[in-house]
């Protein structure tokens, strides 16, 4: 039986699907933390990674390996700008934009996450 998916080729209708991507990271964008400036914070992300060569998509390239999307909430919404890195279960707190490079530095690129901005951090099952 034919189904909808049938005539779809994935990879060309949403090539995110191919993408080498490593991480995601959330911005929230929710009502408290847009209060407190996540949107330059959502910004600064997408223009550092970008910069450095990391970020995919149309404000990056389609061999990045960083995928940066808003959200609604992260649970974090009395100590926004709100980010969560997945799949590392990284959560951070009170984001700002001069915190961006040293997230992308540290965390993104070197493997080691902020700790002065770490609200909570999930590690992966071994």
């Amino acid at each position: 039986m034919a189904t909808a998916n049938d005539d779809i080729n994935l990879a060309q209708a949403a090539p995110v699907t191919t993408a080498p991507l490593q991480r995601h990271v959330f911005v929230c964008t929710g009502k408290s933390c847009q209060a407190n400036n996540s949107q330059a914070v959502l910004e600064t992300f997408w223009a550092q990674l970008a910069e450095r060569g990391l970020l995919y998509g149309k404000r990056g390239q389609m061999d990045g390996t960083v995928i940066v999307t808003t959200c609604g909430s992260i649970g974090l919404c009395q100590c926004g700008p709100a980010v969560l890195v997945y799949p590392d279960g990284v959560w951070y707190y009170n984001v700002q934009p001069d915190d961006v490079a040293e997230i992308a530095d540290s965390h993104l690129v070197n493997n080691q996450p902020v700790q002065r901005l770490l609200a909570r951090h999930l590690p992966l099952p071994v």
